[in-house]
């Protein structure tokens, strides 16, 4: 409201430095030039006076002083300009005339005529006049046509409260109501998918696939639909993926390999399965489609690591496993090593362990990344393979393969050699930085066994 009220004064006053300068302005010319017309109507006065005196003396004639009198009447009609009489006006006949005229005593000293002091007067009244009547103007009519009522905040609900407030019940009604006209238009694709989203947005996931299961009907080769199939579907089998949604996700794959949605629920369905370097491989490929720096980008590569850790851990008890044959299955059984297939994945295994003298700078629950990198001047700097371990498991046993690689197509296998390192990192992040803990090994090729990597060194 203060700020309505400083701008409407600023802008009644802008209005009135417009109209009234040039009424206060005509009035000094006026008050200064009516002096002026006086000093010259004296002047001419005394020359009169002057005149009459040589006529009466004989100084000069008749026709000389009718002459004379001629000139002075012209000069007091050029010279004089009264506030009531024009010079145009002004007749020759008699002086007193035009010094009556020109508003100026015969015998007084100059004045200021009364016809000057009226308009002056009235000039003054027109100037309160309007500075008094704009504001008052604008005011009534704001009042009139305008909403004052605007200016209290306190009676102007907030926008929150006036827009209507939709209830669950009412959302209710309104899609009971979309599915009664959709058995109407059975064809109307919009129309289903609709209705299908809405189910689900009610978490009624049985309505929602079945639904969707028509609207794929309608559009079979939609791979977006699919995925949506296949999300309600599995929601409505207590969030499992296995089965008809992991086909109907994979139908969507072939259809758009880089449906984002698809390839995100197929991930789920891997990691779901304990594939986890399959659910890896498939979030890697979202991170390849949307901004590393956005939302999904961050939450991907967040899935991806716990993946791969999972990964690690997996071929972490399979080694172990393979390391004591002695052990037993559940069943009895002995579960024995047995020797790796023809054309199975390229291996690197070792341990990995901490310094003692170093153990007290670290937490049991943080992070320890275990990589090979290209030897030195072999390859790119980046990590060839990974996984993820925490402090608590060290000492460790670990395994390295070209299914674990970080970026895609390119493996470890590749490279005649490579470094084996470990680091560990109390903020849990893949990028190193000053205070993390790390240990290299020397250079070994793939396929290499038993290499030790010994963490010792802190990170300037």
């Amino acid at each position: 409201m203060t700020v309505f009220l400083i701008v409407a004064v600023l802008l009644s006053a802008a209005a009135l430095a417009f109209v009234l300068p040039p009424l206060l302005r005509n009035d000094a010319r006026a008050v200064h030039a009516a002096p002026r017309d006086a000093v010259n109507l004296a002047v001419l006065r005394d020359q009169l006076r002057e005149l009459d005196g040589d006529l009466a003396a004989g100084t000069i004639d008749a026709a000389g002083h009718a002459s004379a009198m001629q000139e002075l009447e012209r000069r007091v009609a050029e010279e004089v300009q009264p506030e009531d009489v024009q010079p145009d006006d002004v007749q020759p006949q008699d002086m007193q005339t035009q010094e009556r005229a020109a508003g100026v005593a015969g015998d007084g000293g100059p004045k200021i005529g009364d016809g000057s002091r009226r308009a002056a007067r009235a000039r003054a009244w027109s100037a309160i006049a309007l500075g008094l009547g704009v504001p008052l103007l604008a005011a009534g009519l704001y009042l009139f046509l305008g909403t004052p009522a605007g200016l209290d905040r306190t009676k102007v609900a907030p926008q929150d409260e006036q827009a209507p407030q939709v209830t669950r019940e009412q959302l209710t009604g309104m899609v009971e109501g979309l599915a009664q006209r959709m058995q109407t238009k059975p064809d109307d694709l919009e129309g289903w998918n609709m209705l299908a989203r809405s189910y689900a947005l009610l978490g009624r996931f049985d309505d929602a696939a079945k639904t969707y299961a028509h609207v794929i009907k309608l559009a079979p080769g939609n791979a977006e639909l699919l995925a949506d199939y296949a999300d309600a579907l599995a929601m409505s089998q207590n969030k499992s993926m296995q089965g008809m949604p992991e086909k109907l996700i994979a139908q969507a794959l072939r259809i758009d390999p880089k449906n984002i949605k698809a390839l995100a629920l197929y991930g789920s369905a891997a990691y779901e399965r304990h594939d986890y370097q399959e659910a890896a491989t498939r979030w890697k490929k979202i991170l390849s489609l949307v901004p590393p720096d956005s939302e999904l980008g961050r939450a991907t590569a967040s899935n991806i690591d716990e993946a791969q850790s999972q990964a690690g851990g997996q071929r972490m008890s399979s080694a172990n496993s393979s390391a004591n044959p002695s052990s037993t299955a559940a069943d009895g059984s002995s579960s024995a090593a047995k020797p790796a297939a023809a054309g199975a994945a390229i291996e690197i295994s070792g341990t990995v362990e901490l310094d003692p003298a170093l153990r007290a700078k670290v937490g049991a629950g943080d992070t320890v990344f275990v990589f090979a990198r290209a030897a030195d001047g072999q390859g790119p700097r980046f990590p060839l393979a990974a996984l993820r371990l925490q402090v608590k498991d060290l000492p460790a046993k670990f395994v390295l393969d070209d299914s674990m690689g970080v970026v895609d197509g390119v493996k470890m296998s590749a490279f005649p050699h490579v470094l084996l390192g470990a680091r560990i990192s109390k903020s849990g992040s893949a990028t190193p930085a000053a205070g993390d803990l790390e240990g290299l090994s020397t250079a070994v090729a793939p396929g290499a066994h038993g290499v030790k990597i010994h963490i010792d060194t802190q990170r300037k």
